[in-house]
C-alpha cells in the first residue's frame, strides 16, 4: 500500500492548481482500512470533495487515528498540534520516501517510551519551523493514555511498570441472535517495563520466570521493553486453549549472587478476587483501584534458578532443588518483535 501511495503522491502537481476532485479520485482507494472501508481509515476523505454526491463535498478531513480527549482543554491542545503540522507541511511539503515500519509499529510504538521519543522529534521539528509547540503540553495525554501502574526502588535501580497499547483482533463472524456478529479479542494486554541505573551485565529482569528482552535507550543505564500477556479467558477469543498469564511477578535477578534482590507484582483485577459492582465514581476512585493492583513485593525468594520445573509450574524452588551450577537465563529475542516479551509463547 505504501508503494502505491508513493505513486499517488507523484500524481499531484506541485506548481499548478489542483482540482478539488483530483484528491478524492487519487487517494480514495488507498486511504482505507484492512477491509477496504474508507470510513474507518486513519485519514478519512469521504466528506472532503467526493464528486459522487453533495454530502461528500463538505471539505472535511477526518482524523480517525486519534482518541477522543476527556475534556475540552486536551481537545484544544490536540487541535493545536494538528494545525501546527498542517501549517508546517503547507510551507514545506514532505518530499521523502515513506518509511516501511513493518512490525515496529506493533513492537516499539505501542510503548509510551517510544511514543514520547517520536513526539519529541515532531515537536522539535515544529519549533525549528517557527511553531513553538512544547512537548510538556502533551504530558496530560501521556498520563491519561499510559497510566503508571507502579514503581519500585531496588538498590540504585528504579523499575517502572506502565500501561502500553495493545491492538485487539477482530474475530471471524459468529452466529448471534438475529444474525451474525464479530467479537473483539480483548483478553490480551501489554505493559511497559522500564528500568534505570541498570547494569545489564550483572542483572536480569524476569516476568513470571521469563527474561524480558530489555533494549537500551538513549540514556545510559536505561532500558525498556514491553510484556504482552493474556489477562483473562473470554468464551470467544484467539487461542482458546491458552490460559491466563496473571498475576505478573517481576524479579530483578542478581546474576553474580544467583538470587532475586527485589521485585513487584501486578494484578489485572482486584488482588483478592473481588468483582466491583459499580463503575468508579470519578477518576480518583479509578486511580485508587489501579494502584491497589500493584504490589511492591511478591518477588521470588531464596536462591534463584530458572529450571524447567520453575518455568513450567511457576512455583518456588526448594533449597534441595537448587543445582550446584547456575545457568543464567537466556534472553530469547523474537526477530519480529525484538522489544516485546509475549507471555503466550513463553
Amino acid at each position: 500500500m505504501l508503494y502505491e501511495l508513493e505513486i499517488a503522491f507523484s500524481q499531484i502537481p506541485e506548481k499548478e492548481d489542483v482540482p478539488f476532485w483530483m484528491v478524492d479520485r487519487i487517494f480514495r482507494n488507498l486511504l482505507i482500512d484492512i477491509t477496504g472501508n474508507t470510513h474507518r481509515a486513519e485519514f478519512c476523505i469521504d466528506k472532503l470533495y467526493s464528486p459522487d454526491s453533495s454530502t461528500g463535498r463538505l471539505g472535511l478531513l477526518e482524523f480517525r487515528g486519534f482518541d477522543m480527549p476527556p475534556n475540552k482543554q486536551m481537545c484544544i491542545v490536540q487541535l493545536l498540534l494538528i494545525r501546527c503540522l498542517l501549517a508546517r507541511f503547507w510551507q514545506k511539503p514532505y518530499h521523502h520516501p515513506l518509511t516501511r515500519w513493518g512490525t515496529e509499529l506493533y513492537d516499539k510504538f505501542m510503548l509510551p517510551h517510544y511514543v514520547r521519543q517520536d513526539l519529541a522529534e515532531v515537536t522539535s521539528d515544529l519549533q525549528e519551523a517557527g511553531y513553538p509547540f512544547q512537548l510538556d503540553w502533551l504530558e496530560t495525554f501521556f498520563e491519561f493514555r499510559f497510566p503508571l501502574y507502579g514503581k519500585i526502588m531496588v538498590q540504585e535501580m528504579e523499575l517502572l511498570v506502565r500501561m502500553g497499547i495493545e491492538p485487539w483482533h477482530v474475530l471471524g463472524e459468529e452466529t448471534a441472535r438475529g444474525g451474525t456478529a464479530r467479537f473483539v479479542d480483548s483478553s490480551v494486554e501489554r505493559v511497559e517495563v522500564k528500568v534505570t541505573h541498570f547494569n545489564a551485565e550483572r542483572y536480569r529482569v524476569l516476568c513470571n520466570g521469563q527474561p524480558i528482552p530489555l533494549q537500551s535507550t538513549l540514556v545510559k543505564g536505561e532500558y525498556v521493553a514491553g510484556v504482552r500477556y493474556r489477562a483473562w479467558t473470554p468464551p470467544s477469543a484467539l487461542h482458546p486453549t491458552l490460559g491466563k498469564d496473571v498475576p505478573l511477578v517481576f524479579d530483578i535477578v542478581d546474576m553474580w549472587n544467583h538470587r532475586a534482590i527485589g521485585g513487584c507484582t501486578y494484578y489485572v483485577a482486584h488482588p483478592g478476587g473481588r468483582n466491583y459492582d459499580t463503575f468508579p465514581i470519578n477518576s480518583y476512585e479509578a486511580e485508587g483501584r489501579r494502584i491497589s493492583r500493584f504490589w511492591n513485593q511478591g518477588h521470588t525468594q531464596g536462591s534463584f534458578t530458572p529450571t524447567e520445573a520453575y518455568i513450567a509450574v511457576g512455583r518456588y524452588v526448594q533449597p534441595h532443588e537448587v543445582p550446584k551450577t547456575f545457568d543464567p537465563p537466556v534472553v530469547k529475542i523474537n526477530p519480529e518483535y525484538p522489544n516485546t516479551l509475549d507471555m503466550r509463547k513463553a
